[in-house]
């Protein structure tokens, strides 16, 4: 994994689940990671547990639904070292339910961490990137955004949204910034995000699905894998899942 040596790397969502296993693998591999989230405190932690095991890690807090907080979130990765190489966009929600349950306040913040963060996150690294005719944005976000099933409909939205915000950022910057854009689609893995669902129906659904699910790793060596190509080389999208599945 040498491309991924003293590269500069944004993880939102980084406090558990995803976003915390993929930086300790980056960290492990050598990247100089830049960690965010909500929860300063597991940030703290998990910045000393990366630094204790030799690793390069740094954290600052901010909600990716604050265009200003990801601003400020790639000022502190420029002052700390001058550069931004790879942003990995991994913060989100997941409070699925059916639409007649008429869960509002549910859809509007899957679409303002699930949409609008990633858009933000992309604000805020983008003019750099470009300057440095460099660089890497890598979105989460899920086989909810290739299917559609009973209770996902606002959710699988969310994720259609963000492989077209992606896609179309590939199409724009690839050519000529060279700046790489990758789609990570995850199946059902290891996470807090059905902690944020608060439908009664959905929450009697999740034993047996919590029993396929993969571990975070998997999603973080992907990760790193799209990172550590060469520059010339795109890793547009990768799809994972169980292997139980269906």
């Amino acid at each position: 994994m040498d491309q991924i040596k003293d590269k500069v790397i944004l993880i939102t969502g980084a406090s558990s689940g995803i976003g915390e296993a993929t930086a300790k693998l980056l960290a492990q591999y050598g990247g100089k990671v830049v960690l965010a989230a909500r929860r300063e405190e597991r940030l703290q932690a998990l910045t000393a547990e990366i630094n204790q095991l030799g690793g390069e890690a740094v954290f600052h807090k901010a909600d990716v639904t604050s265009s200003a907080d990801m601003e400020k979130l790639a000022q502190f990765a420029l002052q700390q070292y001058g550069r931004i190489d790879v942003l990995v966009n991994n913060a989100g929600i997941m409070p699925v339910s059916r639409l007649s349950e008429l869960r509002v306040a549910d859809w509007e913040r899957m679409i303002d961490v699930n949409i609008k963060g990633v858009l933000y996150g992309i604000a805020a690294v983008l003019p750099m990137m470009k300057q440095q005719q460099a660089g890497h944005i890598i979105n989460v976000a899920s086989v909810a955004g290739h299917e559609i099933s009973p209770t996902s409909s606002v959710y699988s939205a969310s994720k259609f949204a963000v492989r077209a915000i992606t896609e179309g950022l590939r199409q724009e910057e690839s050519p000529s910034s060279r700046i790489r854009s990758t789609i990570i689609s995850p199946g059902m893995t290891e996470s807090e995000l059905l902690n944020t669902v608060t439908s009664p129906e959905v929450q009697a659904m999740a034993g047996p699905i919590k029993q396929l699910a993969m571990s975070p790793n998997a999603i973080a060596r992907a990760i790193a894998y799209a990172i550590n190509e060469p520059e010339e080389i795109g890793v547009n999208e990768i799809i994972l899942r169980p292997t139980a599945q269906p």
